[in-house]
Parts: structure tokens; sequence; C-alpha cells
């Protein structure tokens, strides 16, 4: 059984860098040299400055391969441990195994947020359409109420009932037709449209509501009002629609807060729902080397989770995914404390590790037999350093102690910061953003 945890209704993975032969006694070189294939340059003109893998600093990389011994001495596999480590200052700090592509768990998250960031925006919208056949009178839709899905990964209840809450404010109490599913409507994670159907109609009458949604409504504001949108019919899912009339228009979180949901709680199904949306893991994959500009060989995708030991990312590009999206970020003011987890300030899935050192932007990778750990660490000698930590082996508790001690152990050497520098500071603005329902414009 996997470990990874399933993203609750009311994540992260970050770092460490890799050492090539550098302040090693010849056995420790000859021993890391049989571990590590070549390196492929990035091009020149590459947007992302990924460092030149040779002559890592001397005191990190010493430090970095003392950490992975340690783990070799309790007989953990050496092969399957890599790190790499760079800092803004284009200084390469350490590289073992850096381009060698290793199970990433759900650092493939960070590809798929990437990718879904450079392609759609992080204001992109989810547009979800309500339509209706037939004629509303007196509130009766006498006719089928109509949902046209749109791919959103996150219309959960809270949606559902702020949906039902508007339609009664537009005087709609009753359908007495069938509510009709078309195209791509997930509620709750589910992909199956017939199941969202379900779904969706309990969640529009608070007459038929389960425990379930009970307690979701419980965590709204106060005085939250309870929707009647009485649906007499069945749930039936058709192709694209045809002789509707517009009704309206729900808008989805903007996507760089869909993708914040999705590392701070490591949703697996949010993740390949995204994924999907810019055109499958493999697409996925591709465009991610293509925008690091590293060869593809290093970043092979199964799904858009990471919910598979068939996802392998090096290091290294990794470390890319995280620079990439920080430069895709700046025009809009923003940057990856936008959407990865801060550590000591926001709560999700990494909030359970308390021995992490506080104010890292991290994104953690967890299966069976994999630990990885990535990121951005600032720090007061060294700038921001990017890492990414990729741990293979049977003891994923001992990863998870040892890299929490490996980030204090260098941090105690770099020193540490009181507060988040500017860079690396979340935008405030992004607190206000919310989905929204509004009429649609008749045609």
């Amino acid at each position: 059984m996997k470990r990874k945890k399933k993203f609750s209704l009311s994540i992260l993975s970050f770092w460490l860098v890799l050492l090539a032969g550098c302040d090693f006694d010849a056995i420790q070189e000859e021993k890391s040299s049989q571990l590590e294939s070549p390196i492929s340059q990035p091009p020149v003109n590459s947007p992302i400055p990924l460092v030149s893998p040779t002559k890592p600093d001397a005191n990190t990389n010493k430090i970095i391969q003392g950490y992975i011994t340690g783990l070799t001495d309790k007989g953990l596999p050496r092969n399957k441990q890599g790190v790499w480590m760079q800092n803004n200052q284009k200084k390469l700090l350490a590289n073992i195994q850096g381009n060698t592509p290793l199970p990433a768990a759900s650092i493939t998250k960070v590809a798929t947020s990437l990718v879904a960031l450079k392609e759609l925006g992080p204001d992109y919208q989810f547009l979800t359409k309500i339509n209706y056949t037939g004629v509303i009178k007196n509130g009766i839709l006498k006719g089928d109420l109509v949902i046209e899905g749109g791919q959103d990964p996150f219309f959960v209840w809270e949606d559902a009932i702020a949906l039902g809450n508007f339609l009664n404010k537009q005087g709609l109490k009753k359908v007495q037709g069938n509510l009709i599913i078309v195209g791509k409507f997930y509620m709750n994670y589910e992909s199956d449209p017939q199941k969202s159907g379900i779904i969706l109609k309990e969640a529009l009458n608070f007459e038929n509501w389960s425990e379930e949604v009970q307690k979701q409504y419980q965590t709204l504001p106060p005085g939250t009002p309870k929707p009647q949108v009485k649906i007499e019919g069945s749930i039936q899912v058709q192709g694209e629609p045809s002789e509707v009339k517009p009704f309206v228009n729900h808008y989805s979180f903007p996507l760089a807060e869909l993708v914040k949901k999705m590392n701070l709680y490591s949703n697996n199904l949010m993740a390949d729902m995204l994924a999907n949306a810019v055109g499958g893991a493999e697409r996925v994959a591709d465009k991610a080397a293509e925008i690091v500009g590293i060869s593809s060989e290093e970043i092979k995708l199964f799904n858009g989770s990471g919910l598979s030991e068939q996802n392998l990312i090096s290091p290294r590009v990794a470390c890319g995914l995280f620079m990439a999206i920080q430069e895709t970020l700046k025009p809009y003011k923003m940057n990856i404390s936008d959407i990865f987890y801060i550590s000591g300030i926001d709560t999700g899935i990494l909030t359970e590790r308390k021995n992490l050192p506080p104010l890292l932007i991290l994104k953690s990778g967890t299966l069976d037999n994999v630990s990885a750990l990535g990121g951005a660490i600032p720090t007061k000698n060294k700038g921001i350093v990017w890492f990414t930590i990729m741990n293979g082996g049977d003891n994923v508790p001992e990863f998870r102690k040892q890299q929490e001690m490996l980030l204090q152990k260098l941090l105690n050497e770099w020193g540490t910061v009181e507060t988040l520098p500017p860079e690396l500071t979340p935008n405030p603005q992004r607190k206000t953003k919310s989905p929204r329902n509004e009429l649609a414009k008749k045609s």
C-alpha cells in the first residue's frame, strides 16, 4: 500500500544536493564515478540557470557525502540516493547522482504545477456552466438542469452549496426534469460524471444532506444559507449540450490557489486532473524538460501525481522545476511560496514533520520505498539555496529523520533568517482570491 495521504475536504516535498568527485579520497571518487552517467549540459540559452555539475562547494559537498554515507552504513542502497543543491548566486553546492532519474513520488507535482502555470497562467479559472432546457416559472424549472463541466479539479461541497444558494437567489427552487451532466465535470475529486452528478444533486438540496455534507457545512461562515434546489428527475450523462439556455457560470479558484491547495495536501487526484487538463503526464514531462532546458531522458512521468515508482526525475531537474516556477511567477508579483508549503507558517501534510526548520519553501514526496524533499532554503550566507533530496530504500521514517537533521546542520553552517526575503514572501493579495458564481450572458 502507498503511503500517500489523500486530501481532506475541510500538503510538500523538497530538497538537497549532490556530490561530484571533489574532496574525497581516491576510493570515494571511484565509487561516485561509477554511479554517475554522462551529464547532458543545459543549452546555452536555457532560461533556467542550472549550474555546471562539476566543482561543488567543498564544505557542503563533504557534509552531503557524510549524509549519504550515514544512510549506506544503515544498509540503504547508495545507488538510490540523489542530491542536487545550488544557490541563486549560480554556485553548485552539492551533486550526488544529480542527473540520474530516480523515483520522484510527489515531487512529480512540481512538474505538473510548472506546466499548468506555464500553459494556463496563475489567474486562469476553470469554468463550469449551468444551463437549462424548458422554462423557469414561479421557482420551478419545467425542463432539465444541465451541468457542463470544464475540468475544475476542486469543485467540492462548499462550491455546490454556494451554487445552490445562488440558484435560490435567482428564484430556482425545483427542477421537474433531470440533472444532465455533460463534459468533464468533477465533484469531490470524482472523475466519473455519473457519480459526480449524484453528489451534486445531494448538495443542492439540504433536505437530502448526509452527515458528511452537514459536517462540511459547519466549516462555512455562520449564517450561510442552506440551499434547496429539489431535482425530481434522474442523473443523466450525455454528450455535447444542444438547445440549452445559459443560466449561471461557476468560476473556480484561480489556478495558483488550486495548485497551492494541491501541493499543501499533496492531493493526487487533483494533480492527475491538472495534468490531464494540459495534455497528460507524457506531455507534462516533455514540456517540463523543455522549460528547464534539460534532456527529456531525465524526466519520465507515468502520471501527474507521483503515485507510482515509474515516475522518474533527476534531482537537478527537480531543482530546475522549482526555479522555473519562480521565474514563471515573477511577472505576476508571485513566487514559489504562493504555491508550496512554507514551514512554520502553512498548514498541510508537512505540518506533522515537527523537526523541519522554519521558513523553508518545500514539497515532499513519499511512497513505500521513497522519501523525497525539495524546494528553497533562505540563508544568511549562501543566499537562496535550491535543493532536492531523493532517497530510496525500505526505511522512510529514517530518511525523514536524516533529512531534517541534514537541513538543520546546513542551516547552522549557512545562517538562518528571521523573516522570509522579499523574493520568497507570498503575495498577500492572493489570499482574497476565491471561486464565484455569476449570471451567464444570454446568447
